[in-house]
């Protein structure tokens, strides 16, 4: 199984708006990898080095690599894949549209509606997949706690324990009860106050959606709403 490439980024081609197929070649051999559509620009330049973070995924009829340029992504992806009714193509989407951190965010707060911003999933289908992957984020405390960790060659990627990281498996940052699990309700009435603060200011349910996918972890109601103000401010 393949876990990871390092080599030089030959080709790459846009798949779709949420897919592109990348050729690596590593050790004279030219990998076939898909990356979301929002990993392309940190996947590296053609003709030049290239590292990525690998799910072989295995089919009957096929053997496809799905790759990123971070661990924690790969990890949340490998999180969806987990969730019933969720196969690469719909993960890839979802990564797609929401980093790490967002859709860790969205799901621990409840916040199916961000899940739908993402072509192809509806309410119904939003609502079920928070309530299935709540537990597998809360288990994996370490996937959606940062949205740009380096990897072996800086090219990005965090791992749950990585020596030396101040952030070993059992350490204060990643403990049980930890403060940004136990405000869990805090947190989510924070965001509320915000999507009524944006929706009374005239700002339409997708924008509001997509503006608090984007908001920090935590902070306090009022520093939340300017973060989405300037975020919806540079979108219009």
């Amino acid at each position: 199984m393949i876990g990871s490439l390092r080599g030089t980024l030959v080709e790459r081609v846009l798949r779709s708006d949420h897919q592109a197929e990348l050729l690596l070649e590593a050790g004279g051999v030219g990998y076939r990898v898909f990356v979301p559509g929002g990993s392309v620009a940190r996947a590296g330049e053609v003709g030049g080095p290239s590292f990525l973070w690998v799910h072989t995924h295995v089919r009957e009829d096929a053997l496809v690599l799905y790759g990123f340029p971070s661990r924690e992504e790969r990890d949340c992806f490998e999180l969806l894949l987990g969730a019933h009714g969720v196969g690469p193509a719909v993960a890839v989407a979802v990564m797609s549209v929401l980093s790490p951190a967002a859709l860790r965010r969205a799901v621990l707060d409840g916040d199916s509606g961000a899940l739908t911003l993402v072509p192809g999933i509806g309410n119904k289908t939003a609502a079920r997949l928070v309530l299935e992957l709540a537990p597998r984020f809360e288990a994996s405390p370490w996937v959606g706690t940062e949205s740009d960790g380096k990897g072996p060659d800086g090219a990005g990627g965090r791992g749950p324990a990585s020596p030396g990281s101040g952030e070993a498996a059992g350490g204060e940052a990643d403990a049980p009860g930890a403060p940004h699990e136990a405000s869990a309700a805090d947190r989510a009435a924070r965001r509320e106050e915000v999507k009524v603060a944006l929706s009374s200011l005239g700002y339409g349910a997708d924008e509001v959606r997509a503006a608090l996918a984007r908001l920090p972890l935590d902070g306090p109601a009022e520093d939340l709403l300017r973060h989405a103000l300037r975020e919806l401010a540079g979108n219009r």
